[in-house]
């Protein structure tokens, strides 16, 4: 029964829809409508601007430490299992939103959120990686991929060269990149296509315009 409170429980934290609840403060407006359609920080970002942008940031970054961090500790047994329980049920949430028909975001703001209470070491590698990416290319999808794809590496690397043994985390680290890339699936085929959004006023080198 704990694991169902704490499965519970973290999914209704991840829930909590930031996104709609600004849009709808701030410019009166339902985010689902307008930009991407997406429940996430970038689509606030592009639609209201920095500010609304960051506090859904952090809201969303909370949310899945809050979970992961003090939602586990209602159960007993391996930690580490019950920290990405929490975590990954905050990132169902977040993404299949309890309270907005269950349209959210993608999941990257919350799994921040999650792994800066398990592996903040690392997080801070992916991060680093991820603000690299996006000043390169301008491409915020692309980033998470990339910082995605780099967490479950670093992880399962360190599996194999026996730096730690836990199997919840490796499951972990082959599970969420994939999660992550099966939520930007759209995004991946507008990159194909040439039609994925890019903020080109964050880039280092910008492309200059022709005549």
């Amino acid at each position: 029964m704990t694991y169902v409170a704490i499965v519970v429980l973290s999914y209704l934290i991840g829930s909590f829809p930031t996104a709609l609840l600004v849009g709808r403060l701030v410019k009166g407006i339902d985010i689902r409508t307008v930009g991407s359609g997406n429940m996430g920080a970038t689509n606030v970002f592009r639609v209201l601007g920095a500010p609304a942008g960051i506090v859904t940031l952090i809201v969303d970054v909370f949310k899945g430490f809050a979970a992961t961090y003090w939602v586990s500790r209602l159960g007993s047994g391996d930690p580490v299992g019950l920290m990405i329980l929490a975590g990954f049920s905050a990132i169902l949430g977040h993404t299949f939103t309890l309270f907005a028909k269950f349209r959210g975001g993608k999941g990257m703001a919350t799994a921040a959120g999650m792994l800066i209470a398990i592996a903040p070491n690392i997080l801070l590698i992916c991060v680093l990686v991820f603000v690299i990416t996006v000043l390169l290319t301008g491409y915020v999808s692309v980033a998470s991929l990339v910082g995605a794809s780099l967490f479950g590496i670093i992880h399962i690397v360190l599996y194999i060269v026996g730096t730690y043994e836990n199997l919840w985390l490796l499951f972990f680290s082959i599970v969420a990149p994939l999660f992550i890339f099966w939520t930007h699936r759209t995004n991946i085929q507008k990159l194909r296509r040439g039609e994925e959004h890019r903020f080109e006023n964050l880039m280092i080198f910008k492309r200059k315009k022709t005549l």
